[in-house]
């Protein structure tokens, strides 16, 4: 890579080093097209974005949709590139449904998301909220629950805080397929709950969604006690740079639980956000900025990644 520095779109300078943090790197929470929400690129054109700057890889991330299949396709199209498939639980999959997660799981799907725009405890878009900046999705929410699709939102616990049988039988195919088994936009209450008892049972590769997002809003300690138990926190670009957490909260929580127990992600592909090469350039930009080293940063975009996925 150049020794000269790149100033971003959005004008930020991108030294060398940003970049040398990600060669290889994989982002694990992407939002391109094809979608039912415009994006500003599509799977194809990222995969080639990405091998342009010696990135390895992404995970294509629906609230809506299974994704595997585009996955593999985008990974045989442009070689060099190894796209990964996931699906979230939400209502458009049937909610907590066992069958669709185990015929994911037989696609090769990477990352099982529990609920996110459909979750109890995410609260944006629903009927009645005094949201009065809505994320796109959540405007999608709203215009559903309009024509009457309102299913009730959906939680993992019951009333004593025990994970519920059929989220217990999910945990059970996501182990079966050795699949990451992602908490979404669950709660506290339901996180801690889920990681203990995905470690009980043995799952390998649990991820604690975008810890900072307002709907987690996980404590430095939070994630530090949620890593002891054997899941990775990941923090996503998005959330600081759409000000929805302080950039000063997530170095800080990165340094309490350590960067070999964290990764790195964008969140990335919503028309009014940088591109997700650049945005992840930025994120590193603004660790090596706070004195995190290369090392520090490629263990989050590149190992701890890459271990997941493979």
């Amino acid at each position: 890579m150049s020794s000269e520095p790149v100033v971003s779109k959005e004008g930020m300078s991108l030294s060398s080093e940003a970049w040398e943090s990600l060669q290889g790197a994989y982002d694990l929470q992407v939002h391109v097209a094809p979608d039912v929400i415009a994006r500003r690129i599509d799977d194809l054109d990222l995969a080639k974005e990405f091998l342009a700057k010696g990135l390895k890889g992404f995970v294509l991330k629906s609230h809506y949709f299974p994704t595997a299949e585009r996955a593999a396709v985008v990974t045989k199209a442009v070689p060099g590139i190894h796209a990964c498939g996931a699906i979230t639980l939400n209502h458009s999959v049937g909610g907590l449904n066992p069958v669709a997660l185990e015929l994911a799981g037989r696609s090769g799907c990477k990352i099982v998301w529990m609920p996110t725009v459909d979750a109890a405890n995410e609260t944006a878009g629903r009927p009645g909220g005094t949201n009065k900046k809505l994320p796109f999705w959540a405007q999608i929410q709203l215009e559903l629950a309009a024509t009457g699709l309102n299913p009730p939102p959906m939680t993992v616990i019951d009333s004593e805080g025990n994970l519920t049988p059929v989220a217990t039988s999910c945990l059970e195919i996501i182990k079966k397929h050795d699949m990451i088994l992602a908490t979404g936009h669950l709660g506290r209450r339901e996180i801690f709950a889920l990681v203990r008892s995905a470690k009980a049972m043995g799952l390998r590769k649990v991820v604690v969604t975008h810890a900072e997002f307002p709907s987690q809003n996980l404590t430095a300690q939070e994630q530090k006690d949620l890593a002891d138990l054997g899941a990775l926190i990941e923090h996503c670009f998005t959330t600081m740079h759409t000000g929805k957490a302080p950039w000063e909260e997530v170095l800080n929580s990165i340094r309490v639980v350590g960067p070999e127990r964290c990764i790195l992600a964008t969140d990335l592909g919503q028309t009014i956000n940088p591109g997700v090469s650049e945005g992840f350039a930025m994120f590193a930009q603004m660790l090596l900025n706070d004195g995190f080293t290369v090392q520090q940063i490629r263990h989050m975009t590149v190992s701890n990644p890459t271990t997941l996925v493979q």
